[in-house]
């Protein structure tokens, strides 16, 4: 009798797109323990272009996601896990977005280094320590924004959180940084060019970096000595689609649309379904300068946006009932143009 074959599950490599496809693939065993499902790691675009700015280096849309859907469409891969916020609301033809599992927090992280942890350092030295890093600028535990002092440098790779960062304190500097989550944080733990980084709350949690009572950020990959405050959505809206895992198949493959449809989280799905209308009708991919977040309320959802659009901010905010997340999304986005 011969063997069927497993369900491959396509990802990138990076130590945070495995974590995500692995959460996948333990849901698809549990659920269909009778079938075999295996990871196919592939190198993006992306991947390869770690050193270079998205901001002004133009690079296309699906710069994480392209090499995936050509693993798809060549029957080489059955199902792509991706960061939703990464995956171009345009999806080539035979292509569709399957299913979203329930959201992680879609809130930002504003990541620093502890002002006590290296002044100690040059008392210290010990094994770990770097000539250089007990002059580094730190600062107390639970900062906002609003504590720093003007001129800091914070660094980030993506416009939406320049710009809101910027919005809240135009004293503030930007610089941009590149690498995967655990690369940033040594940047951040070792260099005086910059004095904190933004990171998504979701990224880190499935990472298990974790942000103690303290204020301290821990985790295996975690250089010692940072600190970490969670921002409210006030300071800054997330991207379209943050703290979502988005999976996408073939269009026809109707066995994988059934093992999709017990992945798939309603609520989630309806909301990045208004947040993504909403990016499409603004006419940008995943570095244009906006950001959005959708929420079921009782029968309605909700959604609020910004704009930073010829650096002039624009919000709004309005409901529509749940049925129609698509007409949300056009309409607020008709609203900011």
């Amino acid at each position: 009798m011969a063997v069927e074959r497993p369900i491959v599950i396509a990802t990138r490599g990076s130590a945070l797109a495995l974590a995500q496809a692995n959460l996948i693939a333990e849901q698809c065993r549990k659920i269909f323990p009778r079938l075999r499902f295996e990871l196919k790691i592939i190198k993006t675009t992306g991947d390869k272009l770690q050193k270079s700015s998205l901001v002004e280096g133009g690079l296309p849309k699906g710069l994480f996601t392209k090499e995936l859907e050509i693993a798809l469409l060549k029957n080489k891969a059955d199902l792509a896990v991706h960061s939703l916020k990464d995956l171009p609301t345009d999806l080539p033809s035979g292509l569709i977005l399957a299913a979203t599992p329930k959201r992680a927090d879609v809130r930002d992280v504003l990541i620093y280094r502890d002002a006590e942890f290296f002044a100690d350092l040059a008392t210290q030295k010990s094994d770990d320590w770097i000539p250089g890093q007990s002059s580094l600028k730190g600062f107390k535990p639970h900062a906002t924004l609003k504590d720093f002092p003007a001129g800091i440098i914070i660094a980030t790779s993506s416009t939406r959180r320049k710009m809101s960062l910027l919005a809240a304190r135009p004293d503030l500097k930007t610089v941009e940084i590149r690498g995967n989550v655990p690369t940033r944080l040594q940047k951040v733990a070792e260099r005086d060019e910059l004095d904190a980084t933004v990171l998504a709350l979701a990224g880190l949690t499935r990472l298990n970096f974790e942000i103690k009572p303290d204020g301290k950020l821990v985790g295996d990959a975690v250089p010692d000595g940072l600190l970490a405050t969670v921002l409210d959505l006030d300071v800054m809206l997330p991207c379209v689609g943050q703290g979502a895992i988005g999976i996408e198949i073939r269009a026809d493959d109707e066995r994988i649309s059934k093992i999709c449809e017990r992945l798939n989280h309603f609520n989630t799905f309806h909301c990045v379904t208004a947040e993504r209308a909403f990016l499409r009708a603004m006419g940008g991919g995943c570095q244009s300068p906006v950001a959005a977040y959708a929420e079921i309320i009782g029968d309605k959802i909700s959604m609020r946006a910004v704009s930073f659009h010829d650096e002039m901010v624009k919000r709004f905010e309005m409901n529509r009932p749940i049925a129609e997340p698509a007409l949300l999304g056009e309409q607020i986005a008709a609203e900011l143009k």
